[in-house]
């Protein structure tokens, strides 16, 4: 797992993880459904980029995001899995 602690080292990563997968910046963003330009801004480390678009690109590099040193709280799933006894 890769620390991120800034706009900055996201975009590094990111950008790592699409040059090992032999990606261009334009076939990320079809994949992601998101601009060329909003790939280059990410890539960039741009602070202000939306975050829904940054999971959208996440994905489409078969990543995901997982926050550690939070104290642990149910998602939406392991809720519904509570109610239903299973």
């Amino acid at each position: 797992m890769t620390p991120i602690q800034s706009p900055r080292q996201l975009g590094s990563a990111l950008r790592a993880a699409r040059n090992q997968l032999r990606l261009t910046q334009p076939q990320l963003a079809l994949a992601a459904g998101v601009g060329v330009r909003f790939i280059v801004e990410l890539e960039a480390g741009k602070p202000t980029v939306r975050l829904e678009n940054v999971l959208r690109v996440i994905d489409a590099l078969g990543g995901e995001i997982q926050l550690s040193g939070l104290p642990s709280v149910a998602t939406d799933d392991q809720r519904k899995s509570d109610e239903h006894g299973a």
